[in-house]
């Protein structure tokens, strides 16, 4: 959890750092993606625990014990495997109603700290444009950051042009009594402005501009789009991350129904462009060429003198077929994308229980097959099982995504996948196989080796 933790802070740094987030706000955010990752954490640390269980109890020879009592591996596995089952049980009511839940409070903050505006900061010689409406740039400050130094300020609340232009010697910043506000009290300098017209559309020679000239004078700037503001959930509750199966089933129906009903008006369309699936084609009276009476339908058929306009009409009406096309396409690959990632998104409450039952089938003849305990050997080898495992899935799933794979298979494709190699590692540590014994493999590279040498000596000439 530690390191998947990190590594989603890692990916959303940039987001986090220099916002001025409230110590809760983080506590909150970090909370619910432990939540979230729990998909991942769970089936990686049931591949590890079952690894080092079994690695240890063979490595400290109680497996050969238990048999010698009369017990076979599979019983000795059944109090793991009914706890195991009670965590996939688990896992899947989580997946259920709590990740829903869970998604729609962690993305409904994600969106909010992402668009949350970084902190008001100047930097020496550079404008600052963070202030709605203004563009303030100081030529140096002192060490922390309380006193500006020759300040230019620009105005551009009424407007895009530099109208109105403060300078000032000097600047101190300090905050109002509620926080809300961020007071600059100036010091030795000199407003411009021009009163231009608001619908004056051109340079006016008599308009008025206004000088002043001050010792001490205070700017007020409004510091609410720098708070934290929270969005309404219920703008997120329609997501497929945030929905149930219930909600799921309803939703992939409603979109079908919406899919089903853009391609019956595409054919509907379409249709009308088609000659052959055109009502008047089947008139009673209509007669129908035979196309085992001509080669070429222009030059046995139609007169030369039409044959021009009938080509340039086809032309036209395949073009205004095709963008009639076009602009429904956009729509219907709308509908078709929400309808893959419901289906993708409806699978994958299943999947999260069944991983844990199939890395737990690995893991644990693993572990007694390699009789290697503690977090050395066993780390190294659930991280490279989950890694294949994780790589198979993301790929299937991104396939899935772009229409390339079916959603059921894409979502099940790392279980269908690893299933066989499960049943595969029960069968060797059920029947005691040295599968990872390095002497085992050296002896039987030496005795093919020794195959070889003979059946090629007996081929050469004497």
């Amino acid at each position: 959890m530690f390191v998947l933790l990190m590594l989603f802070l890692f990916k959303y740094i940039d987001d986090l750092i220099g916002k001025g987030f409230e110590w809760h706000v983080l506590l909150e955010l970090i909370s619910y993606q432990c939540a979230v990752q729990l998909t991942m954490a769970l089936p990686l640390s049931m591949l590890l625990s079952s690894i080092m269980t079994f690695g240890n109890l063979g490595e400290s020879y109680e497996l050969v014990a238990i048999k010698a009592a009369g017990y076979s591996l599979r019983k000795a596995m059944t109090p793991l495997i009914i706890l195991v089952c009670l965590v996939a049980g688990g896992s899947f009511l989580f997946s259920e109603y709590s990740l829903p839940v869970v998604n729609l409070k962690m993305w409904s903050l994600m969106w909010d700290v992402r668009n949350k505006k970084a902190d008001f900061l100047i930097k020496p010689g550079v404008f600052n444009s963070s202030l709605d409406g203004y563009s303030i740039r100081a030529k140096g400050k002192n060490e922390d950051g309380t006193i500006l130094y020759d300040l230019m300020i620009y105005d551009h609340r009424n407007g895009s042009t530099a109208s109105n232009v403060l300078i000032a010697k000097e600047g101190f910043i300090h905050n109002s009594a509620d926080n809300k506000y961020m007071i600059l009290k100036l010091k030795d300098g000199v407003r411009y402005e021009e009163s231009r017209a608001k619908n004056a559309k051109r340079y006016d020679a008599r308009q008025q501009f206004t000088r002043f000239r001050f010792k001490e004078t205070e700017q007020k700037f409004d510091m609410s789009s720098f708070e934290l503001t929270r969005t309404d959930e219920n703008a997120f509750r329609n997501h497929y991350a945030m929905l149930n199966l219930r909600q799921l089933k309803l939703y992939t129906d409603s979109n079908k129904t919406q899919l089903d009903s853009v391609a019956n008006m595409n054919f509907t369309e379409a249709r009308n462009y088609i000659n052959y699936l055109s009502p008047y084609f089947h008139q009673p009276g209509f007669e129908q060429a035979d196309v085992k009476k001509f080669n070429n339908f222009l030059a046995d058929f139609i007169p030369k003198q039409d044959r021009r306009n009938i080509i340039s009409n086809a032309l036209g009406q395949a073009q205004q077929m095709n963008s009639t096309l076009d602009m429904k396409e956009l729509e219907f690959k709308a509908y078709k994308d929400k309808d893959i990632r419901y289906r993708l998104e409806y699978h994958r409450k299943f999947t999260l229980a069944v991983s844990c039952l199939l890395l737990f089938a690995i893991g644990a003849p693993l572990g007694a097959i390699i009789r290697k305990g503690g977090l050395g050997l066993p780390v190294v080898v659930a991280i490279i099982f989950f890694l294949i495992y994780h790589i198979i899935s993301t790929m299937a799933e991104k396939s899935a995504k772009d229409g390339g794979l079916d959603p059921v298979m894409g979502m099940w494709m790392a279980v269908i996948v690893l299933t066989p190699l499960a049943i595969f590692l029960t069968y060797k540590a059920a029947t005691d196989s040295a599968l990872f014994d390095a002497e085992q493999y050296k002896l039987k590279l030496e005795a093919a080796w020794k195959w070889i040498s003979s059946k090629f000596s007996k081929k050469l000439p004497a």
